[in-house]
């Protein structure tokens, strides 16, 4: 099984983009989908494989946020 986390964009460069996952900031490649500044996406192995809307991303990363506590 894989996961991918959830992750903001903050810039565009052609196909690559900067993405901040909660303070950590990656080079993320965009080539399977078309992201904006301030759009969520997933990621998995540096790619972002899917857009998805903040409410869904937020209650994502509450998940992994409760999972990292027990």
């Amino acid at each position: 099984m894989c996961v991918a986390l959830p992750g903001k964009v903050l810039t565009i460069s052609k196909n690559h983009a900067k993405v901040d996952f909660s303070g950590n900031v990656v080079d993320v490649h965009t080539g399977l989908v078309t992201v904006s500044p301030g759009d969520y996406v997933l990621v998995h192995a540096g790619c972002a494989i899917e857009m998805m809307p903040q409410e869904k991303a937020e209650e994502l990363l509450s998940v992994f946020a409760e999972l990292d506590s027990v």
